[in-house]
């Protein structure tokens, strides 16, 4: 049933304000006429696709055409061996998935996965007789893709951008930005995905039962149902809803040669990790590119009216920078993070040694990547990713807006109604981590506040 619309009371604008949405209006139509129906990515002030990159494949690139580092090209795994290691990404974050799902789709298989690998900025992706594919963290332009040909044993494997990814990565599925996805299917039994049945775009919020459809996982993932290690028959009628899982191996061993790629596992908790690291960058990038955005649009129209141009956000940029800010935060403090089994789970302690090779500890060795694994992923609910230099590069009206969200959630002595789920010791210790471990918070927050203050 619809609801009656709400009268409201005309009352007539001052010119002023009619010739400032005039303005508004103009300034966007004229940037969508010069910019030819391009995405908001590609119009000023970020020009994605022609502005130079600043970031350490960025910087890699350039070494590599001066010659001051080298990748051999023809054994494509001492390649993506090098290539992980200049830039300080570990083989045991490697998870492998065999779903056609990607630009390479056509040699991927069950028997012949592709590999992803991971540190907290950085995604390298492989498959045997495929390019390399590598996404970094850009402070100006979000996240941006490289591509990687080792397979010639006579060149110098060379790095060039690929901005051909943005076909997938920057569609409906992203929300129309530069992003990344980590997606569960249905495959078949050549990794095809049934389309019918559906898929699902994975997250830390995501049920264990949606997930890793088309990966493998090993390593310990409790008695919740998951849809990894499977493929699938295609349903015989169109009612039928969901396809009938036709085989199951938690052994990649059984199914092609692990010897192939770096390692033999495809870890759960690696898995566990990466979902909540997509959809954290992906925030924080989205987040930094809007923001831009519309402070570039509000300063125009402040120049066109020969007003005092603002570096704080007013209007529709401040309830930009504002609603981003509940949305990076949000993320950040692991809102309605999904279950985990009620045995827990278990993954490879080679991931866990590596994923906490950087990790910041307070005065009390606490940190933000200290693991829980019984009732949910991390001891501490809030993103390491707050070290990131992703984070670190966003706009700084935004960072300030992230900020003193935070300190209102983890600050008061009441938290926000969709924060109650993190009760006052666990706010007090994720703040008192945070005033220890990033410096900018401990110069903007006072020592003490009212949730730490001691109980009369």
């Amino acid at each position: 049933m619809l609801a009656k619309p709400t009268a409201k009371r005309w009352t007539p604008r001052s010119p002023a304000r009619i010739d400032a949405a005039i303005l508004v209006g103009l300034l966007v139509a004229i940037s969508v006429g010069h910019g030819q129906n391009l995405p908001d990515y590609e119009l000023a002030p970020i020009h994605y696709s022609t502005t130079e990159p600043d970031n350490p494949v960025a910087t890699l690139r350039a070494r590599l055409a001066a010659g001051e580092a080298v990748l051999s090209g023809g054994r494509e795994k001492q390649t993506l061996a090098q290539c992980l290691s200049l830039l300080d990404v570990s083989p045991a974050s490697q998870v492998l998935l065999f779903s056609r799902t990607s630009l390479q789709r056509r040699l991927i298989h069950p028997d012949h996965p592709r590999a992803l690998y991971f540190s907290d900025d950085c995604y390298v992706g492989w498959v045997p007789g495929g390019l390399m594919e590598v996404a970094h963290s850009d402070p100006q332009l979000g996240l941006v893709f490289y591509r990687l040909d080792a397979r010639q044993a006579d060149q110098t494997a060379r790095l060039e951008r690929d901005d051909e990814c943005l076909s997938c990565h920057a569609g409906p599925l992203t929300r129309g930005w530069p992003a990344l996805m980590v997606r569960s299917v249905y495959p078949d039994a050549t990794g095809e995905p049934i389309l019918r049945a559906g898929s699902f775009l994975i997250e830390h919020d995501t049920p264990i039962s949606n997930r890793w459809g088309g990966w493998y996982v090993t390593g310990s993932t409790g008695s919740i149902p998951h849809l990894g290690n499977l493929t699938f028959d295609e349903p015989a009628e169109t009612t039928q809803a969901l396809p009938q899982a036709r085989e199951e191996t938690a052994d990649p061993a059984r199914r092609f040669p692990t010897e192939t790629y770096l390692r033999a596992t495809s870890d759960v908790l690696a898995l566990l990790v990466l979902e909540h690291q997509v959809g954290m960058h992906n925030r924080l990038a989205e987040g930094s590119l809007r923001t831009r955005k519309w402070m570039h649009y509000q300063q125009s129209l402040q120049t066109e009216l020969g007003e005092p141009v603002s570096e704080q956000p007013t209007g529709t940029a401040l309830r930009v920078v504002q609603n981003e800010a509940r949305r990076i935060v949000r993320h950040l403090l692991f809102a309605e993070e999904a279950a985990l089994p009620p045995e827990g789970i278990q993954g490879d302690p080679a991931f866990v040694e590596a994923f906490r090779a950087n990790r910041r500890e307070d005065a009390r060795a606490r940190s933000l990547k200290d693991f829980d694994l019984q009732t949910r992923l991390f001891r501490w609910r809030c993103s390491y990713l707050i070290y990131s230099q992703a984070f670190d590069g966003l706009p700084p009206v935004l960072k300030a807006a992230v900020y003193d969200r935070l300190d209102e959630v983890l600050g008061s002595e009441a938290p926000p109604p969709e924060f109650t789920y993190l009760d006052r010791q666990e706010r007090e210790d994720i703040r008192t981590i945070l005033r220890a471990t990033k410096p900018e918070l401990a110069a903007r927050w006072p020592a003490a506040s009212p949730a730490e203050r001691p109980r009369r």
